[in-house]
């Protein structure tokens, strides 16, 4: 029978709410989610570590709370250094790695993740793999954005997409211009 992961999980409070951060023992970033979502973090948990899992509370493990702190205290760049280390199939893990190359500030469609991931025609199973992502803001899911430029569905809810990306510096889209946020290339940018 397969030992259980051992998993160490803190919470801390965000302008736009609590945040659970959960780490292996090694200090790598294995999960982050919004309190009230935490039925989903378990969820995504559970699909990522077949041999199940177990939470023990740690304050700052591997140094990551006070990372998160710092992105929302303004030291955007610090997420960009933080290791990460998910289950998932070799597309989602394409796709997430793909979601690590969008530089702060910038923006994709999911048409354009599709091909970063190396699939350009599977525009619907970016959008999936982007939606299974256990790692929200540090892999930036909130990132990717419809390719008319509207905030697409983010799972914190689209007023936390709207505030991050703000925060990292993407202007809203000015109602009536059917225009969203400014794109980015995807990697090396920015």
């Amino acid at each position: 029978m397969p030992v259980p992961s051992s998993l160490l999980i803190d919470r801390t409070a965000t302008p736009i709410g609590e945040l659970i951060v959960v780490a292996d023992t090694d200090g790598a970033l294995r999960a982050i989610d919004w309190t009230e979502h935490e039925d989903r973090l378990h969820r995504l948990l559970r699909l990522h570590h077949q041999g199940g899992y177990e939470l023990r509370p740690s304050a700052d493990p591997g140094g990551l709370t006070r990372a998160m702190d710092a992105y929302f205290a303004g030291e955007l760049a610090v997420i960009d250094r933080l290791p990460v280390r998910t289950g998932g199939t070799p597309f989602q893990r394409a796709v997430w790695a793909a979601l690590r190359g969008i530089p702060c500030g910038g923006t994709i469609s999911y048409r354009e993740l599709a091909a970063l991931a190396g699939r350009p025609a599977a525009v619907r199973a970016a959008g999936h793999a982007n939606g299974a992502n256990p790692i929200s803001i540090v892999v930036p899911c909130h990132r990717v954005i419809g390719s008319g430029g509207a905030l697409t569905g983010y799972g914190g809810g689209v007023d936390r997409k709207r505030w991050l990306l703000a925060h990292e510096g993407v202007p809203s889209p000015v109602p009536g211009e059917g225009r969203g946020p400014p794109r980015s290339g995807g990697k090396g940018e920015g």
